[in-house]
């Protein structure tokens, strides 16, 4: 298993109670497709460097986890169609 890391930006007007079942499942998403050692650090809000969809602001997320390739695609896939991640990046780990 190879090791990967995606940080991913959350609308700002998301309550706590919506960002805390989007990152559980999120992160579920990953148990669910072959990967384990998921690991969430939630960075908490903070300016965009440039406007996304309106948005001047933004609740970061980073998780590291370990999987297969189709593990992190189907978190892409999944983040692509939600309304409520605005922006992510998926970066594989090299060791």
């Amino acid at each position: 298993m190879k090791a990967y890391e995606i940080l991913y930006i959350i609308r700002p007007d998301l309550d706590e109670e919506a960002t805390t079942v989007l990152v559980d499942r999120l992160s579920g998403l990953v148990t669910s497709n072959g990967g384990d050692n998921v690991t969430v650090d939630k960075w908490g809000k903070r300016r965009l460097a440039y406007e996304i969809q309106d948005y001047k602001e933004g609740q970061y997320v980073l998780m590291n986890f370990e999987g297969e390739g189709r593990t992190s695609q189907e978190i892409e896939r999944v983040m692509k169609i939600s309304d409520d991640v605005i922006r992510f990046l998926t970066v594989r780990k090299d060791d």
